[in-house]
């Protein structure tokens, strides 16, 4: 057994930092309903703590598709069973698991670090097995660094920790994943601390991608599983559904979620078992009660979605089984006050009777169980988990890297204030550039002024440091991040306010897309692009304001102001996937239908790096310039009918072709 850094070589996007924008408008995910149909016995916490937006987050969306070999510090579990390596700079992500005895890889490993637009701050990555906290969605350390510490058991075995401070919950998650020296399953022991006195809505997902295999079955112990159909949470029975068995993820035409219902006295696992009976299985202690298969589909859209999200000509076809403390990613659940909640997760190979495997449901279930007791006993995790919070609890004997600052912060506004600590035997590092203006705040009672009208390089959102600010003297500064509060808090009114007091001081380009917000929440869409038009002219080389911007003005159907500020927008931006894509919009709308068309076949194709998880907005583009076309020349017109080209088409919802007998 061993705990070792290495450096790993990665092909690798550039991140290019966060957006300058408060992220106070809305979210989008494709979690977010509240419809169901659920029995009043089944007792799930449907819609309870989503949130409006990301605040106080940015989004990372300024990443590229470049794939230059970046070196990442990797850190490496091994023993004679199993190797497994992570990644801290990238969410803690398991990057890979590998089988010795097999020789063969557990997980889907992806070849390049490629950021999509997936995550709940944008850029999110395929492969491995992310760890997500906090809020509903792929959470917001995915593509940011984890604090990473080299920590022992009591017998001497190494332990992987990685921790953060979530700031819209306000916790702390912590991970400490060992591999004992005779084990065959790597372990991940869980933990999360609500150090406030309120309930906090709480959410808690394992992904875990594996290879995408015709023959594959994912057995778990379930004989009804909750779906999203239609926009609405229904149930329907497993493993026959329709007329497949949709245990088998390649029998899903088209992208879906599953969230199996396990009966509470169940053990809780997930296996994807192929051909041979042979493949990766994760159980859990019963804290994480929740198991979901997610699949793309067959169309050509989740075909298109799996190449996007991977290197150039590589396969990347996978699907992914998850693990959750809710039956659903449609909730959190409530976390009582000063409350910690810990589990743990275990990861490894199973070989099964592969006849049982692919046989009878419930002989199926009845198999891989047998297996999971040889392998370990429910039992036997229950007291590993109970024997190990001595360790979980004691500090680290070193620090591999640092994370964010927001702890630290945390923990300096709660010495001041005479409230605990967070978690005491966390390091939480120091402070940084983000954390200056609010150390100046706590220190001075004053955000720091800043006449070069630069946008924040953070922004807050948290009761004691709202009051800290609104004890604060007047400024431009004081009002400016005031107003992104209150509507991140959808008090539109006081932000109103707030943002007019700022303005009355100076205008800034912040300060200005802030009013664009409040005239949006307020229902006057046109006024609201004009004044985000205003603050793009300000700022023309924030590619961040120009996408929301132009989004803004093309609902508004403002395309010749558009057109005219595309037309002085410098290069860069002009370049840009997405402000591209508005301004053929603008162009076509106007009636410009060739030069919309040139701009959509630009350079091969247009590309829109940061396409959302669901967006079809390429494929429209297209439908609606054969529209234009056909109607001008008075030919039928039925969309349905449009054979889009593969590299437009991001439909998940579309079954594949089916091949003429």
């Amino acid at each position: 057994m061993s705990l070792k850094l290495q450096e790993i070589l990665l092909p690798s996007a550039h991140l290019n930092g966060e957006s300058t924008l408060p992220s106070i408008y809305e979210m989008s995910n494709v979690q977010g309903l509240t419809r169901s149909s659920l029995d009043e016995d089944d007792g799930l916490f449907v819609g309870y703590g989503f949130l409006p937006s990301l605040f106080p987050y940015r989004m990372q969306d300024l990443y590229d598709r470049a794939d230059a070999l970046t070196p990442y510090l990797g850190v490496i579990l091994e023993n004679k069973y199993l190797k497994a390596v992570f990644i801290p700079a990238l969410g803690g992500r398991l990057w890979s698991l590998y089988d010795k005895e097999a020789g063969r890889d557990l997980l889907y490993t992806n070849p390049i670090v490629r950021p999509c637009n997936l995550a709940v701050r944008n850029a999110w990555l395929a492969g491995g097995i992310e760890f997500n906290c906090g809020m509903v969605g792929h959470h917001p350390f995915t593509c940011s660094q984890l604090f990473a510490q080299e920590t022992h058991l009591n017998d001497g075995t190494p332990v992987l920790r990685m921790y953060e401070f979530e700031r819209i919950r306000r916790c702390v998650y912590q991970m400490d994943f060992f591999l004992p020296e005779d084990s065959r399953l790597l372990f991940g022991r869980m933990r999360i601390v609500n150090p406030n006195r309120v309930t906090v809505p709480m959410y808690w997902w394992t992904n875990m991608a594996v290879r995408e295999d015709k023959a594959a079955r994912n057995v778990i112990d379930a004989t009804v599983t909750y779906n999203n159909r239609g926009g609405m949470v229904g149930k329907n029975p497993v493993p026959v559904f329709e007329g497949i068995d949709i245990t088998y993820p390649t029998n899903n035409p088209v992208a879906i979620d599953y969230f199996w219902k396990i009966p509470d006295a169940s053990r809780k696992y997930t296996a994807h078992l192929g051909a041979d009976g042979y493949g990766f299985f994760q159980t859990s202690t019963s804290r994480l009660q929740g198991r979901k298969l997610f699949v793309w589909g067959q169309g050509e859209g989740g075909s298109r979605w799996q190449e996007f999200l991977t290197a150039d000509g590589e396969n990347g076809r996978y699907v992914e089984i998850q693990a959750g403390l809710a039956h659903t990613q449609y909730e959190c659940l409530p976390m009582p006050p000063l409350t910690a909640w810990e589990w743990l997760e275990g990861y490894g190979a199973m070989t099964a009777d592969p006849d049982r495997v692919h046989g009878d449901w419930a002989e199926a279930r009845r198999e891989v169980q047998a297996r999971l007791d040889q392998l370990i006993t429910a039992e036997k995790m229950e007291s590993l988990l109970a024997e190990t919070k001595p360790m979980a609890l004691r500090p680290a004997d070193r620090t591999v890297c640092c994370g964010s600052g927001w702890g630290r912060l945390e923990n300096l506004r709660r010495e001041k204030a005479g409230e605990p600590l967070l978690c005491p035997h966390l390091d939480f590092g120091s402070t940084g550039d983000e954390q200056i203006p609010w150390l100046r705040l706590l220190e001075d009672g004053a955000l720091p002024g800043d006449p070069s009208d630069k946008p924040p390089v953070s922004w807050m959102l948290q009761d004691e440091w709202t009051a800290l600010l609104e004890a604060s003297p007047d400024s431009h500064e004081k009002y400016l991040h005031l107003s992104a509060i209150y509507l991140a808090s959808r008090r539109v009114r006081e932000g109103a306010e707030a943002i007019e007091k700022a303005l009355s001081f100076r205008t800034t380009p912040t300060a200005l897309f802030i009013r664009s917000q409040v005239e949006r929440l307020r229902g006057d869409g046109r006024t609201a692009a004009l004044t985000a038009l205003s603050a793009t002219r300000l700022l023309p080389e924030d590619v961040s304001l120009t996408r929301q911007t132009f989004s803004m003005a093309i609902g508004a159907g403002l395309y010749q102001d558009i057109l005219d500020a595309y037309a002085s927008a410098p290069e860069p931006v002009r370049r840009d996937g997405r402000v591209s894509l508005y301004y053929a919009f603008a162009l076509l709308r106007s009636g410009q239908v060739d030069q919309a068309e040139a701009v959509l076949f630009r350079d091969g194709g247009l590309s829109i790096t940061d396409i959302r998880e669901g967006e079809i907005s390429l494929t429209n583009l297209y439908i609606e310039i054969a529209r234009y076309r056909a109607e001008s020349s008075g030919t039928p017109f039925d969309p349905d009918a449009v054979e889009v080209p593969r590299q437009f088409d991001f439909r998940m919802n579309v079954p594949g072709k089916r091949k003429q007998k």
